[in-house]
């Protein structure tokens, strides 16, 4: 067995893929500092209650767990950053006003996403506190759609939904907590035979409803289908026309919309609209976000908030390429004048590597195509 081998789903990132998603990362936080997201760098490990708490303990067995040597509490390594960006705005900024707030990092996980995925995600996102109002939900999603532009991903495809209207169907039908579990799995599935054998002594209309539910996705015109199928709930009516403004609002985004009221992606964790962005060739979310109003409430503060994260591992294959200039080879020696072109050279923004004695052989491994050559006026790029 090789010692260097490293664990299943866990990879180094070489060059040029570390420069690609380097410039990726200061592109977007570059972006979200413009908007006035302001930066946080919450710790890769915490005390387990905490990075639970907020969460409906979804992550749960996402989380690596170890012992802290220090006070032998349980600790986790972090699973996603979202829950400690609503603990530090509910506790440590404690604002009265809304808050914007953006992070970059590593997060862990105990098991992959899918086959394809790392068990080590760099998630980059933005979390907008202290806004109930559907204004907020429609500043992430634009922010979204321009981050991925910045990025220089094309035709995106924006998926929609809202966990509310699934909520108000359970609500209606006094469904208990394993009804609901099995449901969300069904729907999850778009497993129709089996949600029709869960709602067999349920009301009717709503029976027909929850059935209705896997097929009603599509464009625009599934909003509509969906206002004369569902039952005429309160909260289903809000959802509905949330969705709608919505779309108007992203309608000259440049996205192709899409809507999905089976989409029920972090159920436990959102409470309202949801979101998920797909790019060519994607055959999974590079994005995702939504409303999660509820997990500043068991932080001590009942914090609206919104937001979103991708995953620069997962974008990788799909970013262009980051146009990294190549460099100056120039000699080792204690010219003077030769030190000051060279600092000179660098401050202009030029990379320029200083090729040390006995390594002229391997000069096609440096990633030059130039070299500071002295002539009778000085030295000079050739």
């Amino acid at each position: 067995m090789h010692t260097w081998l490293l664990p299943e789903y866990l990879e180094d990132i070489l060059p040029p893929d570390a420069q690609r998603i380097e410039h990726a990362r200061r592109t977007a936080l570059d972006l979200f500092a413009a908007h006035g997201y302001e930066l946080i760098i919450p710790p890769l490990l915490e005390y387990l209650e905490s990075l639970l708490t907020g969460t409906g303990r979804d992550m749960e067995l996402d989380i690596f767990k170890l012992v802290d040597q220090l006070s032998g509490r349980l600790m986790g390594v972090r699973a996603d950053i979202t829950p400690q960006a609503a603990r530090i705005d509910a506790h440590l900024l404690n604002r009265q006003g809304m808050t914007r707030l953006c992070y970059a990092g590593s997060v862990l996980h105990t098991q992959p996403g899918n086959s394809h995925f790392s068990r080590e995600p760099l998630q980059v996102g933005a979390e907008l506190f202290g806004h109930a109002g559907l204004e907020a939900d429609l500043e992430v999603q634009q922010l979204l759609l321009k981050t991925l532009k910045a990025l220089g991903l094309t035709a995106v495809h924006l998926d929609l939904g809202h966990v509310g209207i699934f909520r108000a169907l359970l609500q209606a039908a006094h469904a208990d907590a394993e009804l609901e579990a099995e449901l969300f799995k069904a729907l999850q599935a778009k497993d129709v035979p089996t949600i029709d054998e869960l709602t067999r002594n349920l009301d009717a209309g709503l029976r027909a409803a929850l059935l209705a539910l896997p097929s009603l996705y599509g464009q625009r015109e599934s909003l509509t289908r969906a206002a004369q199928v569902l039952p005429k709930l309160p909260e289903i009516g809000r959802a509905l026309d949330a969705l709608q403004t919505l779309a108007d609002d992203l309608a000259e985004s440049g996205a192709e919309l899409y809507f999905d009221l089976a989409e029920l992606r972090g159920y436990h964790y959102h409470s309202g609209v949801v979101f998920a962005a797909y790019v060519k060739g994607s055959a999974y979310a590079v994005a995702q976000g939504g409303r999660y109003d509820n997990v500043g409430k068991v932080f001590g503060r009942a914090r609206s908030a919104t937001g979103f994260s991708l995953d620069l591992r997962t974008i990788a294959a799909y970013l262009p390429p980051a146009g990294g200039k190549r460099g100056i080879l120039a000699p080792y020696g204690g010219d003077a004048a030769l030190a000051a072109k060279i600092e000179a050279l660098r401050a202009a923004g030029e990379i320029v590597v200083v090729e040390l004695p006995g390594q002229e052989a391997y000069r096609s491994e440096a990633n030059c195509d130039r070299m500071l050559v002295k002539t009778s006026s000085g030295w000079e790029i050739k």
